[in-house]
């Protein structure tokens, strides 16, 4: 999905620096066991600054044992899902055991999260099984994506629970 727009840094002294045009850039969603070591750092890193373990970049990667020039490298390219998942519709597929209240728990658990359900479809139920394919605005979302799907993979009737699609509003 194309970016929008430009990005830039904000100085101490409300300067705008390095700006750069984000129009023509692209964003892949990619799980955490493919990316390299000093991106897996650099994530580390920013989440103990973001945190607050950590007050200074210098702590925090000496923390996580990266250098600073790899996190300078990667700081402004590389982020956790759930943080650009801000104003987002958060499409899943689900399959279901057809059990009786199993649609009302599953949304009691989205509800919890405080998602905001858009759409929902369910397919009538065929040898005990329904697909439900959710529509969510996770822009309120209290836990991270992964942390919700478990939630949603840990209800008994719920056989599997994935992402099919995110984007901006």
């Amino acid at each position: 999905m194309p970016g929008k727009g430009i990005t830039g840094q904000i100085s101490a002294e409300g300067e705008l620096s390095h700006v750069k045009d984000v129009s023509d850039e692209s964003y892949f969603l990619v799980r955490e066991d493919v990316l390299t070591e000093s991106m897996q750092k650099t994530l580390e890193a920013k989440r103990l600054l973001q945190n607050g373990e950590e007050s200074t970049i210098w702590d925090a990667v000496k923390r996580v044992g990266l250098s600073r020039s790899a996190f300078y490298k990667y700081r402004d390219t590389v982020f956790p899902f759930h943080s650009v998942v801000q104003e987002r519709i958060l499409t899943i597929f689900l399959q279901l055991e057809d059990r009786e209240g199993s649609l009302a728990e599953l949304l009691r658990t989205v509800a919890e999260a405080k998602c905001n359900v858009l759409t929902i479809h369910q397919t009538i139920p065929i040898q005990g099984r329904a697909n439900v394919t959710l529509s969510l605005d996770v822009t309120g979302m209290t836990i991270e994506l992964n942390a919700f799907l478990q939630n949603l993979k840990r209800l008994a009737f719920v056989e599997s629970a994935d992402v099919v699609s995110s984007g901006a509003y």
